[in-house]
């Protein structure tokens, strides 16, 4: 429930409506830089086949270890704070740009972006997490692998990175610090194995790809369907506040 309300409020910080004009075919053409090249794929990929070693000696037992060392020296403490900061990078991707910095990406495309990356880490975690069903560590259910919160803030990580990497490296920075944060939460409050954060990392990044590969097509369908080719966003300026009206022709 807590990532519907999360993707709704960020799809109100920027809402579509409707006008008669037509999109323009330059709109709505492929760019090259959504493009597929193999080797984007290639870092999601091996940190989901790094997780999977945990089901493997000697990562099973070595993921065990340092379960155990890690119960031992933390006790009962546990910080809680992993179930709300895994949205942060998802917010910035709206809350970055109303502080002025430039996104690569208009407020609708964002909107297409993260709701297929959003589509496909559904899919892809719930399918991976109810066909192996792995135990976590603190025994409390069995949907373990690969870790939830984890692919979910690197998805938004991922997202900041591809929208405002040409901005500044320091957003980038920022937010895969916290979704590294997330992360090592996940592992210190017993609720996941350090193999499945590592999967889930990788499951994160190749969603937010896989949302921004398919914008063209997904714009495309979507202007088809809809007709929408304005757009109302929240805009931050000197002096003040103001609503912003984007249209297409």
């Amino acid at each position: 429930m807590r990532r519907v309300i999360i993707l709704l409020l960020a799809v109100l910080c920027g809402y579509p409506i409707k006008a008669n004009s037509m999109v323009n075919d330059s709109i709505a053409s492929s760019p090259s830089e959504h493009n597929f090249k193999p080797s984007e794929v290639m870092l999601p990929l091996t940190l989901m086949a790094t997780g999977a070693l945990g089901f493997v000696e000697p990562m099973s037992t070595w993921r065990v270890d340092i379960r155990d060392n890690l119960q031992e020296w933390r006790g009962d403490h546990r910080i809680h704070v992993d179930d709300y900061i895994q949205y942060v990078p998802i917010a910035s991707i709206y809350g970055l740009s109303l502080l002025g910095a430039e996104a690569k990406h208009d407020y609708v495309d964002r909107t297409l972006e993260l709701g297929v990356s959003y589509a496909a880490l559904g899919v892809l975690t719930n399918v991976m997490k109810y066909s192996i069903r792995t135990p976590r560590p603190d025994g409390s259910s069995r949907n373990s692998f690969p870790s939830g919160h984890t692919a979910t803030t690197f998805m938004g990580a991922e997202l900041v990175r591809i929208e405002y990497g040409d901005e500044s490296p320091w957003y980038t920075v920022g937010a895969y610090t916290i979704a590294t944060g997330v992360a090592a939460l996940r592992v210190y409050n017993n609720r996941h194995w350090f193999t499945d954060v590592v999967a889930g990392a990788g499951v994160g990044i190749l969603c937010a790809r896989i949302g921004h590969w398919m914008l063209p097509v997904t714009r495309r369908f979507m202007y088809n369907l809809t007709g929408m080719d304005a757009f109302v966003y929240p805009e931050v300026k000197e002096g003040g506040a103001s609503l912003g009206l984007s249209m297409r022709f």
